[in-house]
């Protein structure tokens, strides 16, 4: 299924402020338990409890292309590993500058360890 997007300014600024963070070489990561969960759980078809995801990247980091691809890189690991995670959250992924020219692979693996950092996990065992 897509991802929820978070759209709306305030939200991504109530996660910087209030989250939960983790930090890591490519991206940081901001969780934040979603008031409006329920609203979102019963505008799914599937009736289930989601994370909204919202990605945040600089103008910093570089020129459209660099940019579009380290969003296109921070969804496809979110989404390898979204099914483990727990849900009714917004989830707020900032890119780092050293987040160009990485292997999805390597942001997965640092987005895994963030979300265990942060207790993301449903089933929390040897994570």
């Amino acid at each position: 299924m897509k991802n929820v997007a978070i759209k709306e300014n305030h939200l991504y600024n109530k996660a910087y402020k209030r989250g939960q963070r983790s930090a890591g070489k490519y991206t940081v990561v901001y969780v934040l338990r979603d008031l409006k969960a329920r609203r979102v759980m019963l505008e799914n078809p599937e009736k289930k409890y989601l994370n909204r995801l919202g990605i945040a990247v600089s103008k910093k980091l570089g020129n459209a292309v660099v940019r579009n691809r380290a969003k296109r890189i921070i969804r496809a690991a979110y989404r390898s590993i979204e099914s483990e995670l727990s849900t009714g959250f917004l989830v707020v992924i900032s890119a780092r500058s050293g987040i160009v020219g990485v292997k999805s692979t390597d942001v997965k693996s640092e987005l895994e360890t963030a979300f265990s950092r942060l207790d993301m996990y449903k089933n929390k065992k040897n994570r």
